[in-house]
């Protein structure tokens, strides 16, 4: 019954929170008096003065970061995480749009090339969004479900390449609708790793993409989408709520035709007076599923693998995979200095994925930890996140660019 009462909380939290007004973010420029960040620190130390903007001249806001840090399957990895923002328009109408890439390696051949971009065209008209990545990773999995026990696993050798591309348009303020591509293509997939020989498919006893050494999907999507939000690396309060509809064809080149659908929402409330010390309150809910068979297990719904790959702190990435999958995750952000230059946040979470050829959810997985703010870019308010996660059977360091969600 607590199961239960937790999945309704878990469902209905958006619409309770949606009924709150919502206040017109597209037009909140951003004061930074009295704010400080790192460049301003560097500039100090180092004597540099920053380029005067001319007139009618776009600025590109720019913060990038090495750093060391663990990667899907295990071991550390160097990462050079760059995020770009920039104005298109008028930044009373537009929103910041923002280029983020963070390749990754280390020593034992492990590589990343993503790149995620969301581009506003003046007044908002357009929102293009693109996620690409060329990936070459090991990745533990435990089956469907979250019976599994930790050591319940084995791990699998794949590349992969990812492009998503996408276009919105408005319909209204701050509602879009548009299409978009999606493609994942996984090859060389395999487990014989340290001398197993269990295959994919007798371990997870799920019959798609399990079964030969490629996997190819490849379909279109609906989108709609509304956002309140001026800034993706540090949203403001507002709302953003998000459908994606996917269709899988054989005529695209897909192994199967298959088809699911993503629910995202998210909510920022700020707390008393933000004027020195910002204080939010931030929520996000999805519901992922799959609402035909056909599905490779690659890309089945799993805790950290949503469009965005942020989900799950604290949890390891794909420990619960399923059929369907639903999330929450609640955080707290406060400044610690009135400058703006530190804070930190304290975040708690838990997923539960339907278990094996059923769509009942049956086991909760919760997560929880904290984490230390540092204001890299205040333009572009681009914080240093250092993140640290723990869960049953798990603990992990996390450290990027820009809020989680």
């Amino acid at each position: 019954m607590n199961k239960l009462l937790l999945t309704i909380l878990c469902c209905l939290l958006p619409f309770m929170l949606l009924a709150q007004t919502v206040t017109d973010t597209a037009n909140m420029d951003v004061d930074t008096t009295g704010q400080r960040d790192l460049i301003d620190i560097g500039s100090k130390l180092f004597h540099f003065k920053p380029r005067t903007k001319k007139p009618g001249q776009k600025q590109i806001f720019f913060s990038v970061l090495p750093l060391s840090t663990s990667v899907p399957g295990g071991s550390k990895a160097l990462v050079t995480s760059t995020t770009a923002g920039f104005y298109l328009g008028d930044r009373t109408t537009t929103y910041l749009s923002s280029v983020t890439f963070a390749p990754y390696f280390n020593l034992k051949g492990r590589y990343g090339l993503p790149v995620h971009s969301s581009i506003w065209t003046p007044d908002n008209t357009y929102n293009v969004q693109g996620d690409v990545r060329f990936l070459v990773y090991p990745q533990n999995t435990w089956g469907l479900g979250g019976k599994n026990g930790e050591d319940e696993r084995i791990l699998v050798n794949f590349d992969y390449v990812r492009f998503y591309q996408t276009v919105l348009k408005r319909i209204k303020p701050f509602f879009y609708v548009g299409f978009g591509y999606n493609m994942d293509y996984y090859f060389n997939i395999n487990t014989n790793v340290n001398g197993q020989t269990t295959t994919l498919s007798d371990f997870t006893r799920y019959p798609y993409g399990t079964d030969g050494r490629n996997s190819f999907s490849s379909g279109l999507t609906l989108n709609a989408v509304y956002d309140t939000r001026q800034n993706l690396f540090n949203p403001f309060p507002g709302i953003f709520a998000n459908l994606i509809y996917r269709h899988n064809a054989g005529f695209l080149g897909s192994d199967n035709n298959s088809q699911s659908v993503y629910l995202d929402f998210r909510k920022y409330i700020a707390v008393g007076d933000n004027s020195v010390y910002k204080s939010i309150f931030a929520f996000w809910t999805y519901y992922w599923t799959t609402i035909s068979n056909g599905t490779p297990y690659l890309n089945l719904p799993g805790i950290g693998n949503d469009p965005y790959q942020r989900s799950g702190r604290g949890i390891e990435q794909n420990r619960y995979r399923g059929n369907s999958l639903i999330y929450f995750e609640a955080e707290y952000r406060r400044d610690i200095t009135a400058n703006g230059l530190f804070g930190f946040v304290v975040f708690a979470n838990f997923n539960s994925a339907s278990e094996l050829n059923t769509r009942r959810f049956a086991y909760i997985n919760p997560a929880a930890g904290g984490g230390l703010r540092v204001k890299f870019n205040k333009r572009s308010a681009t914080n240093i996140a250092i993140d640290y996660g723990f869960s049953k059977g798990y603990n992990g360091l996390t450290l990027g660019l820009g809020e989680a969600f």
